[in-house]
C-alpha cells in the first residue's frame, strides 16, 4: 500500500466503560505506559519508542494511559504545576511517534480510591490484556497510593506481564523532566526547553470573539482561552503562528491583561500582515523570544504606545531570522 496520502490512525478511548474486558472482540493485549507525558518531550519519547518496538516484538497494541485532570489537579489544585500541553495535544505528538492507543482515564475521588489490586486485575488484566508494562520505579497508583513498582512486578508474574522500568533520559548530565522544562520557560530560557522538548514550546488552541479592543487600538489579535490550564509563560513575545493559512509571524501577550481588568489568563496574538479570519479555527503560536513581562499601563493610551513599541521590537526580531 502506497503511503501517499495515508494519514495514520490512532484510537482514542476516554473512560473505563469504554474499555473492552478481554476476551471480546479479537483483542491481542497491549504494551502499555502510564504517566501524564505533559510535554511529551525528549524522554517522554525515549519511553514512547521503546514502547512501540515492545509492542511491535509481542505483536500488539502500543498504549498509553493518562489521567484527566493530571492526579496533582485534584488533589492540589491551587499548587498544581502550570502544563506544558493539553489532551489534544498529547494526542497529536504520541500519534506521531507510533502509538496505536491513547486511553484518558478519568481521575476523580472515585477512580482514586481504588485498591491497587483492582487497578491491576480489573484495569490492567481484564479491560487491556496487558503483555508488558514500562513505568518508572517510582510510580505509586491506588488507594494511599498502596501500590508500587514491586507489587507490579509480582503482579506480572502471577498474571503473566512483565515489567521494565523507564530509565531517565539524560541529556548533558541533566535529567529531562516537564518540571525542568517549566523551569526553562520561567527562566525565560526558550532555547533550553526547546532542547528537553524536541521543538520549540507553543501553545494550540482554538480562536475565539474577544472584546475587539485590539481592533480599536489598531492591533486585531486573535484570542486563545488557556481554560482551567495555567500557562507556564507569561508576558510579551515574538512569535510564529501557524494555521490552515501558513506561517506567519506575530507579536502576543500571555496573561491576565491588568490594564483592561482581565481576570482569566489568556493568549492575544497580532498576525503581521495578515487579513484571513482565524475565528474559530485552531492555530499554534509558538514562542520565538520574549520580549517583556506583563505589566499594567495607566490608560489604554500608554497601553497603545506600548503595543506599538512591542510589534516594531518582534518585527525587527523576526527579521533577521528570515
Amino acid at each position: 500500500m502506497s503511503a501517499v496520502g495515508f494519514i495514520r490512525f490512532m484510537q482514542l478511548t476516554r473512560g473505563i466503560h469504554n474499555m473492552q474486558i478481554s476476551g471480546e472482540q479479537n483483542s491481542q493485549g497491549c504494551v502499555l505506559t502510564i504517566g501524564n507525558f505533559d510535554g511529551v518531550h525528549l524522554g517522554h519519547q525515549q519511553v514512547v519508542s521503546a514502547l512501540v518496538n515492545k509492542a511491535k516484538e509481542l505483536n500488539c497494541e502500543a498504549a498509553v494511559l493518562v489521567f484527566e485532570p493530571q492526579p496533582q489537579e485534584l488533589f492540589s489544585p491551587d499548587t498544581a504545576p502550570a502544563r506544558l500541553c493539553r489532551l489534544r495535544d498529547k494526542y497529536s505528538l504520541l500519534k506521531k511517534l507510533g502509538v496505536d492507543r491513547l486511553i484518558c482515564i478519568n481521575f476523580n475521588k472515585k477512580f482514586a480510591s481504588l485498591s491497587a489490586e483492582i487497578f491491576i486485575e480489573e484495569l490492567l488484566v481484564k479491560r487491556l490484556s496487558i503483555k508488558h508494562l514500562i513505568v518508572g520505579d517510582d510510580f505509586h497508583f491506588g488507594k494511599n497510593r498502596q501500590g508500587n513498582f514491586s507489587m507490579l512486578e509480582a503482579a506480572g508474574k502471577k498474571f503473566d506481564f512483565s515489567v521494565t522500568d523507564t530509565a531517565s533520559h539524560k541529556l548533558a548530565g541533566c535529567r529531562i523532566s516537564s518540571t525542568a522544562i517549566r523551569e526553562k520557560l520561567e527562566q525565560d530560557d526558550l532555547a533550553g526547553a526547546k532542547t528537553m522538548l524536541g521543538r520549540a514550546y507553543s501553545i494550540i488552541g482554538k480562536v475565539f470573539h474577544g472584546d475587539k479592543r485590539g481592533r480599536e487600538m489598531g492591533f486585531p489579535t486573535a484570542n486563545i482561552r488557556l481554560k482551567r490550564r495555567v500557562s507556564p509563560v507569561s508576558g510579551v513575545y515574538a512569535v510564529q503562528v501557524k494555521s490552515q493559512f501558513g506561517s506567519h509571524f506575530g507579536v502576543a501577550n500571555i496573561g491576565s491583561r491588568p490594564t483592561v481588568a482581565g481576570i482569566s489568563q489568556q493568549l492575544e496574538v497580532h498576525v503581521f500582515d495578515f487579513d484571513n479570519n482565524l475565528y474559530g479555527e485552531v492555530i499554534e503560536v509558538v514562542m520565538l523570544k520574549k520580549l517583556r513581562n506583563e505589566q499594567k499601563f495607566n490608560s489604554l493610551t500608554e497601553l497603545t504606545q506600548q503595543i506599538a513599541i512591542d510589534t516594531e521590537q518582534a518585527r525587527t526580531y523576526v527579521q533577521n531570522l528570515t
